[in-house]
């Protein structure tokens, strides 16, 4: 609830800011200060707070304008979805689905609709091994301060592709960068689809992501019932991910969890 306790108290602040200048700008005692030298003064401290704000709610995994999200499901079974973000990219796809193959396990793979059309048999062959196909848009651009058709071709392009790979299911939706502010919720909202966030990122964090070992020891220190795994496989400078995975998998096991795909995992918080 870190960034609800931010944006209250700077809307607080900005409406406190608010009386302030109208205030200034109405009393006649203040004129001698010049009302364009207060306009500017004031704005300088306005603007900073607004940038903060708006920084603070467009990457919040607790707060949202519009809709509904997910970051992790409130259940006491032992069950998690590993997720993968980008791609389709050859050759890092069939290394992944060898890996998931051997160790007996479905996932959730959040594509990129241009990766998608340019490598439809590597999306076609995510689909066939029974994996999940979600919605991480089609050019894989930031999603704020984008208007509301930029939104809808990202979305609504990269779905009719991976129904195009096969894929039956629902599609689930995760922001590029997990930036969002409004007009992405509110399309999601009204096309009645749900954020999905993660939980456990090791690859957040520069010094995890450089060593597949403490990638590993991240993820069984941090997984809980419920949880939302996601990882990044598809380039070569994430070969110590791609490294790590079977050791995550084996680890979670011996912990007693089970794997199963993001909309599996949601049915659990019904």
């Amino acid at each position: 609830m870190v960034e609800v306790g931010i944006l209250l108290t700077t809307v607080s602040m900005l409406m406190a800011i608010g009386l302030i200048i109208w205030r200034c700008l109405c009393d006649p005692t203040q004129q001698r200060f010049g009302m364009g030298r207060r306009i500017v003064v004031l704005s300088l401290v306005i603007v900073p707070m607004v940038l903060v704000s708006t920084w603070s709610l467009s990457k919040s995994r607790n707060t949202q304008v519009f809709g509904t999200m997910v970051k992790y499901v409130e259940t006491s079974s032992p069950v998690v979805a590993l997720t993968f973000d980008d791609g389709p990219i050859p050759g890092f796809t069939e290394e992944i689905l060898e890996i998931l193959r051997a160790e007996g396990v479905r996932a959730t793979f959040f594509v990129v609709g241009h990766a998608v059309e340019e490598n439809l048999a590597a999306a076609q062959r995510i689909v066939e091994e029974g994996h999940e196909l979600g919605n991480h848009s089609y050019s894989h651009k930031r999603m704020v301060f984008r208007p509301y058709s930029f939104v809808r071709e990202e979305i609504e392009r990269t779905d009719e592709l991976i129904r195009a790979a096969g894929y039956e299911g629902d599609i689930h939706f995760r922001p590029p960068y997990g930036k969002r502010l409004v007009v992405l919720p509110y399309y999601l909202s009204v096309t009645e689809r749900m954020t999905v966030f993660m939980d456990v990122e090791p690859e957040s964090y520069s010094e995890i992501a450089a060593d597949s070992e403490r990638i590993v020891e991240h993820v069984l220190e941090e997984t809980r019932p419920g949880s939302i795994i996601l990882l990044h496989v598809m380039s070569k400078d994430r070969s110590e991910t791609m490294k790590a995975v079977p050791e995550i998998i084996r680890g979670l096991r011996s912990k007693g969890y089970r794997f199963v795909t993001l909309s599996e995992l949601l049915a659990f918080g019904q």
